[in-house]
């Protein structure tokens, strides 16, 4: 009889993580260039690791990808230096993740980019993910919050509390070091509002109910509201 797994109970790390590529997509084109900070939720960086790659066999730089490149010619220097085999580099980042002190969740903005390059850079190079199939995306996160629209949710659009004096430069240990602080803001502002709400719920609940039919048991009416107010103001 198999034995009952016992329930996770290690701390969380976010492990926030940026790529550059030379294209959309991992196999035809490149990833160029990837770096991982592990933050605590306060933002105590626990470990940082960035590699850069060499291309793969066959594979060719996307036309629109390589013009961008060619506006940016400090950051495309950087990640051309000190290559690395990715089945070599990506054999050590699955073990560093894996020796982190805690359960780690894969974070970036927009994670559906970036963890799609780094799962099929995993598998193909290391066989395995640490992070399981889950990443957790920060645009989404800055959507619930806000209440803008999803494709909207931008960072130019997001609060300025939550945005650190950190540089973008393209270069992915720095971009993952400012996208990292910036989520950690974010979940700072999501307890926040958690907290009012729990604070909130018990006076609720200890308000005394009206009698049948009056207006303080009735559905909202017409007058009332419109029950999204709350998210178009956060």
């Amino acid at each position: 009889m198999a034995k009952r797994q016992l329930p996770d109970t290690r701390p969380e790390i976010f492990v926030s993580t940026d790529v550059e590529t030379d294209g959309p997509i991992p196999g035809p084109h490149s990833m160029l260039s990837f770096a991982s900070v592990a933050m605590l939720a306060d933002k105590t960086v626990l470990g940082t690791f960035s590699a850069n790659l060499e291309t793969l066999p066959g594979a060719v730089g996307h036309p629109v990808q390589m013009k961008w490149w060619e506006t940016e010619p400090e950051a495309w220097a950087a990640c051309r230096r000190d290559l690395q085999p990715p089945e070599q580099a990506l054999v050590r980042y699955v073990e560093w993740v894996e020796a982190l002190p805690g359960k780690p969740v894969f974070v970036a903005f927009p994670a559906g980019f970036d963890f799609t390059w780094m799962f099929w850079y995993m598998m193909r190079f290391a066989g395995r993910s640490p992070f399981g199939w889950a990443a957790l995306d920060i645009k989404t996160l800055g959507f619930s919050l806000t209440g803008l629209r999803y494709r909207r949710t931008v960072k130019a659009a997001l609060p300025q509390a939550w945005i650190d004096p950190l540089p973008h430069t393209h270069v992915a240990l720095d971009d993952a070091l400012e996208q990292g602080a910036m989520f950690c803001n974010m979940l700072a502002a999501l307890r926040e509002r958690e907290a009012a709400l729990a604070a909130i719920a018990p006076a609720a609940d200890a308000a005394p109910a009206g009698p049948a039919g009056s207006p303080s048991s009735a559905e909202p009416t017409g007058s009332s509201a419109p029950p999204d107010d709350i998210a178009q103001q956060g």
